[in-house]
């Protein structure tokens, strides 16, 4: 295949605060797929990714655990290196913004664009988030607390440097408006223009003095450089940028083809980002896509929620490319999308074992038998024939299609369907029913050659998404035909191979045993998690009235009481609290109590609690117990006391 030319694509970097939950890791996943497409189809890929290490968070979070800030982030971008490779990601180049080379021409562009009076000194007076390492005004907070993150801020004065954004707010809105292609979906450019460009930009402030756990200014050591000169500017130093005189690598690479990045970061990388770049007199990168979140059912992940998923378990239950099918699959192209071990089993047994591994399954197992798994020439055709090969030829047009404007769960849904069109051809032409007949078995040899083709088609299409799936289709079936120009016309798989033995890609799961086993590793992560906790005073955390004051506890009376069949710990109990319409609450009490032991008996539960959804079932409340000695449960009966009565 023709040498299509270079294609430069980055995520953007992870911060190492902590280890990535399977949200975070969605976007090398994403990214991945569009870098293997884009080389499937031809083009010179370069794949960069990385880590963020520098910030006050850091500091804090290497201070609480006793470590070095350099320490500390050296075992945090570890894990997200290895989560990377875990889940098979093919990216050409890993950056830390602690490597050398970032930091001394991260300190060239601060001084090169001080020297140019693109940066100034001043003095930041405002409301400043800490997570976000993000100055805000009174009026840009939200019910007082941080637009992003809705935490806590906290008032902060200190002497910094400004990068000048309003000198190029004209320039920045005139490119935008005349790239139409350059900010991804349409909705997040209706947004950066309206709600941040056009009512005006502030300056910048790009250093800080309050922390040392940065790159310092060269000349002024007072000041360390702040997180977006020296976290963006990783797109160029990767490949070679310098403002003393730039690479052949870092000439032939940029402009990037485009930036993927999360929804929440857009503002930073189609403001500030285009405007270091024009100040460098460096051009703009040629789009900027903000992907959606994947979200804990309807929950932002959050380990604070306990709703937290980690790529690392979800390829010990399931494999990795179960876990990359799920991912490029469930998440719309503008809107968030959602993940719970419910969903994920569903369409694990759904799409990969059922659809697409019982296509591959039976119909090597029937090449076998009928043909001694020798594949015949399509002899015998029939208009069935063409219809399953326009369909696997719009396919590859279809994905095309996806991929422009990186609809990457569309395009995976196109060979899903490509899947199901090749098991209805099956039923159409009822292969095992043809071998019942010797005047049928050409034709029978041309039904098999048309599904292995397609299963060829399959495969192919496959290689961006379930590299590894895709390589064990193509063994199966000992083909190395792979490329994606053979996908112009149906028909390029050779007769005359004999195919080896058919072997189940996907097992089916019983997710019933399974939600169980996930609910026990939960369970004894989370009393291996408060068991490491340091103990207080006489085994007491203290906590202000305030909080207390904070948990509704109300007498309620249980109506009725049933198990839940998925989970053998959980009852499903229905409660009466003195409200018209009741509550249901899901409670892991089963193992100690029998349904018919809890009607009619009155319990405290929290009221308060917020909703969570427990296998299946919502559940909204909690019931007050406690351990016993003998390591069982004991819950809090208050009978006597009337319904609905607040406890204090």
């Amino acid at each position: 295949m023709a040498d299509k030319g270079k294609f430069y694509i980055t995520t953007a970097i992870a911060y190492t605060s902590r280890k990535p939950h399977i949200g975070n890791s969605y976007e090398i996943v994403l990214t991945d797929a569009i870098a293997r497409y884009k080389r499937l189809q031809g083009y010179d890929v370069f794949m960069l990714t990385g880590t963020d290490e520098h910030g006050q968070k850091i500091e804090e979070y290497a201070k609480a655990a006793g470590v070095t800030p350099k320490q500390y982030v050296d075992k945090v971008a570890g894990e997200i290196r290895g989560i990377c490779d875990l889940l098979g990601t093919s990216y050409d180049k890993f950056i830390r913004t602690t490597d050398g080379y970032h930091e001394r021409v991260v300190q060239k562009i601060f001084k090169k664009l001080y020297e140019q009076d693109d940066i100034y000194k001043g003095e930041y007076e405002g409301m400043y988030c800490t997570p976000c390492e993000s100055f805000w005004t009174e009026s840009q907070l939200v019910d007082g607390k941080c637009p992003d993150c809705g935490r806590e801020v906290k008032p902060a004065k200190e002497e910094a440097y400004f990068l000048r954004l309003s000198k190029y707010q004209k320039q920045l809105e005139k490119f935008i408006e005349e790239n139409e292609n350059f900010i991804y979906p349409e909705a997040r450019k209706k947004e950066m223009l309206n709600n941040f460009i056009k009512p005006g930009l502030q300056d910048l402030c790009v250093s800080r003095t309050s922390f040392k756990w940065g790159i310092p200014v060269t000349f002024d050591e007072n000041h360390v450089i702040y997180v977006w000169i020296d976290a963006l500017s990783n797109y160029i130093t990767a490949i070679g940028y310098d403002p003393d005189g730039s690479s052949e690598q870092y000439k032939k690479l940029w402009p990037a083809d485009v930036h993927i990045i999360g929804k929440d970061i857009v503002r930073f990388h189609t403001i500030y980002w285009p405007i270091m770049l024009m100040a460098l007199g460096e051009p703009l990168p040629k789009q900027v896509f903000g992907h959606p979140w994947l979200l804990f059912g309807e929950d932002k992940m959050s380990k604070s929620r306990g709703n937290v998923i980690y790529a690392d378990d979800l390829v010990e239950l399931l494999g990795v490319d179960a876990v990359r099918y799920y991912l490029l699959s469930e998440m719309p192209y503008a809107s968030d999308g959602s993940i719970t071990y419910e969903t994920i089993i569903e369409r694990y047994n759904s799409d990969l074992a059922n659809t697409i591994g019982n296509l591959v399954n039976r119909t090597i197992a029937m090449q076998n038998k009928y043909f001694d798994g020798v594949i015949q020439a399509p002899t015998d055709k029939a208009p069935v024939d063409d219809e399953l090969a326009q369909f696997a030829l719009d396919t590859v047009k279809k994905m095309e299609q996806c991929f422009t404007t990186y609809r990457v769960a569309d395009a995976i849904e196109a060979v899903l369907n490509l899947a199901k069109r090749s098991n209805k051809y099956i039923d159409e032409t009822m292969p095992w029913a043809l071998a019942k007949d010797e005047a049928q078995r050409a034709r029978l040899g041309t039904v098999l050659y048309n599904l292995l083709e397609a299963i060829r088609f399959i495969a192919v299409l496959l290689s961006p998404f379930m590299p590894e799936t895709a390589e064990k289709i193509f063994a199966q079936m000992n083909c190395d035909i792979k490329a994606y120009d053979s996908l112009e016309a149906f028909g390029a798989l050779e007769s005359g191979v004999k195919v080896n033995e058919a072997q189940a890609l996907f097992a089916r799961i019983d997710s019933e045993k399974m939600l169980e086993e996930i609910a026990a590793k939960q369970e004894a992560a989370a009393k291996k998690e408060a068991a490491a906790k340091p103990k207080e005073i006489e085994g007491l955390a203290e906590i202000g009235f305030e909080d207390f004051q904070k948990v509704e506890l109300r007498v309620a009376k249980i109506k009725e009481c049933e198990p839940i069949k998925k989970a053998k710990k959980l009852l499903k109990i229905q409660v009466d609290d003195g409200t018209p319409e009741g509550r249901q609450i899901v409670s892991g009490i089963a193992p100690w109590y029998a349904p018919d032991e809890l009607i009619g008996k009155s319990v405290v539960i929290v009221a308060n609690l917020k909703p969570a959804k427990l296998c299946g079932e919502m559940s909204n409340g909690m019931l007050l117990a406690g351990d016993t000695a003998d390591g069982g449960v004991s819950v809090l009966f208050v009978d006597g006391i009337e319904l609905g009565t607040q406890l204090r």
